[in-house]
């Protein structure tokens, strides 16, 4: 029953979470679009409203007339719209499917004793630092960088270069798979806490002096606003990368890769240079950005250089004679009990691995770029064999090639016993 209610909170807070970023994802995209559209109005009526920027919008059958305030508009005559749950929501239902699936399950999900063999409650305090860490890390090197000259420069170099001390530490401590989805969920963590911590309060004390009838000081909203759109803009050139990383945990031959902290660096900073070219393109079409298609470049070339190095640095397959003397080392189905199907021993496993998984996995065929055939890719994709197989019953896919329990409960003998394959 526990397993069973633990599937339906994992769907559900999936099913969460992903409405929730997208809408997230979609007015800050948005947003972004708007601040790099805007053209500063030359209508009399429009400048003494204070208006600095304003454009026109068909959609939906209707016309669309959005205008932007600098610091703040003398007054607001409708309803003010807040967006922040957005950001709220998609963090508090994604921490809630990381608890339910790596925290809730963390001997099976968090920990690799082929890397770092320690109880699971330490896991979990280790992970949950990674999330705090950054957040204090990354805030203070914006306020103490943020404004200085050449503060932007300077701020993307510290962030770049702590978030890739990060991907590589959490490689070394966790298993492939739950350390590509630490590193997003750090950052996120961070864009939830720029919306939570500067943003929202900083519009706040906007709104609050622009209602008490007291004196503004627009030089100090100005600072608020300044603020505000600096955590906005991070949080826009975040996303691409947290977006691979979540989806990365998905493609075994990423996070199993032995140089996988390298290819969650530079595939983030690929998305990061796409990002910016999406930026930067609004605003070079009207003359106000340089032109942006060499982040465009960049981006895809790092993407290309990603999938021609994992080709060039994947381990060379085993020799025919080798997967042959494996197979046939044992004659007996795995299910039987028979001689020699000793508890974790390889053998067994192998010849369930033979008819449940070469299918797909296989020298044909490699779903995922995972090839289970030899000794040596069975021991690098260890731990995803038994989460998939055993744990989470996802392969084989719709159990087309018919596994039987009995031959996931061998895997789980053998996974437990220390997955040899000798």
């Amino acid at each position: 029953m526990e397993a069973y209610l633990l599937d339906w909170a994992n769907l559900l807070l999936r099913w969460l979470h992903v409405i929730t970023a997208i809408a997230w994802i979609g007015s800050s995209f948005y947003f972004v679009f708007l601040d790099n559209n805007l053209i500063k109005p030359t209508s009399p009526d429009l400048l003494e409203k204070g208006v600095d920027g304003a454009m026109w919008a068909v959609h939906g059958g209707g016309f669309y007339n959005p205008q932007k305030y600098m610091v703040a508009p003398k007054k607001i005559h409708t309803e003010l719209h807040w967006f922040y749950w957005e950001s709220y929501s998609t963090w508090l239902s994604g921490f809630g499917l990381f608890t339910v699936l790596y925290l809730w399950n963390a001997g099976t999900f968090l920990v690799d004793k082929s890397l770092m063999d320690w109880p699971p409650a330490q896991a979990i305090a280790a992970a949950l630092g990674f999330l705090v860490a950054f957040w204090l890390i990354y805030d203070r090197i914006c306020q103490w960088f943020g404004f200085r000259k050449n503060g932007d420069a300077i701020v993307g170099a510290l962030i770049f270069g702590v978030i890739c001390i990060a991907a590589w530490g959490a490689c070394q401590l966790f298993a492939g798979r739950a350390a590509f989805l630490l590193v997003g969920a750090m950052i996120a963590t961070a864009m939830s806490a720029n919306v939570f911590f500067w943003i929202i309060p900083g519009q706040r004390k906007v709104v609050a002096a622009m209602t008490s009838g007291d004196k503004v000081d627009p030089k100090s909203l100005a600072i608020h606003g300044k603020r505000g759109k600096q955590r906005s803009v991070h949080n826009t050139y975040f996303t691409l990368p947290v977006i691979f990383a979540m989806l990365s945990n998905h493609y075994g031959f990423l996070f199993t890769h032995r140089y996988n902290w390298a290819i969650l660096i530079l595939m983030m900073l690929a998305g990061a240079m796409i990002r910016q070219f999406f930026v930067q393109r609004h605003g070079w079409h009207h003359g106000r950005a340089a032109n942006p298609w060499p982040f465009a470049a960049v981006g895809v070339v790092v993407i290309l250089a990603v999938i021609v190095g994992l080709k060039a640095f994947e381990p060379a397959p085993a020799p025919a004679a080798a997967v042959s003397a494996h197979s046939t080392r044992d004659k007996d189905h795995p299910a039987t009990g028979a001689a020699g199907a000793t508890q974790g021993a390889y053998p067994p496993v192998q010849k369930v691995l033979e008819q449940r998984c070469y299918l797909c996995h296989g020298a044909q065929t490699q779903m995922k770029n995972v090839r289970l055939d030899s000794p040596e890719g069975v021991k690098t994709h260890a731990q995803a064999i038994y989460q998939q197989v055993v744990v989470m019953k996802q392969m084989p896919m719709n159990n087309a090639t018919g596994i039987t329990d009995a031959e996931r409960a061998l895997i789980s003998e053998w996974f437990k016993a220390g997955a040899k394959v000798e």
